[in-house]
């Protein structure tokens, strides 16, 4: 099973073909586009790894838009003062874009024969 680790946005994450994960909104994208995510910092392919310095060169994390505009849950804020009659409540709800990694491209990776 072959897996890596990517950067987008600050954020790493660890996946695999057919993993479906949430990651910041990108208003250019639409449902059914392919993102190619080019900072790959590791790999691994079960008999070999991979570990960049920073990046592996060459390697790329190819993924589907499953749903380009996806909200996260609503978060509250409030505000109160005591004994002061003043409140403030705000909310606010991040959007998100869903992706399906397609393929894990890494060239010279050994992989496993089980």
């Amino acid at each position: 099973m072959v897996f890596a680790v990517f950067e987008d946005g600050s954020r790493q994450y660890r996946v695999s073909v057919g993993d479906v994960l949430t990651v910041d909104y990108r208003s250019e994208a639409n449902n059914g586009d392919v993102l190619t995510f080019d900072k790959v910092l590791l790999a691994n392919g079960g008999a070999d790894s991979l570990v960049g310095t920073p990046v592996v060169e060459g390697a790329a994390v190819v993924a589907e838009v499953v749903n380009n505009l996806f909200k996260g849950p609503k978060l509250e804020i409030q505000k109160l003062r005591r004994r002061k009659s003043s409140k403030r409540h705000t909310g606010h709800r991040q959007k998100h874009t869903q992706i399906k990694v397609t393929a894990v491209n890494v060239p010279n990776l050994a992989l496993a024969t089980n």
